[in-house]
């Protein structure tokens, strides 16, 4: 067989072996992915043992410590709804009264049980328009 030949089969057949694992990982990580929800949205929608991530701010005045178990509640940016959390794990230094969180959540009966060290604080200088500030 014609060396030039077989360069580009080797060529076609690493192509195709290429673009079907881009396409494998592209369906794979936007099949994976999940939106994180409000508390009215979990409120509506949340299965019992099924896993959410939970989005909103840390309700004024909820947030209690007991050993390295935290609970507080998380309500809506602009709504009222609110939702009771319990979590165990590493507590980031930011998070306090009205800060903006994201935490992994299991429901089990009304309350959501945080899955331990997922809890990540938002830092509202990013996320703030910078007009509004003055």
């Amino acid at each position: 067989m014609d060396p030039a030949r077989k360069r580009r089969i080797r060529l076609i057949v690493s192509l195709s072996a290429a673009l079907l694992l881009a396409t494998a990982l592209v369906y794979t990580s936007f099949n994976a992915s999940s939106e994180a929800k409000t508390p009215s949205q979990l409120l509506q929608t949340a299965e019992t043992g099924r896993s959410y991530q939970l989005t909103g701010k840390v309700v004024t005045g909820s947030i209690a410590r007991s050993g390295d178990v935290t609970t507080f509640e998380v309500r809506d940016r602009t709504g009222t709804a609110k939702v009771p959390v319990k979590y165990q794990g590493a507590v980031p230094d930011p998070f306090r009264d009205g800060r903006e969180v994201i935490v992994t959540v299991r429901r089990t009966g009304a309350r959501y049980i945080g899955e331990r060290d997922s809890l990540i604080t938002k830092c509202p200088s990013k996320f703030t328009d910078e007009s509004a500030k003055s």
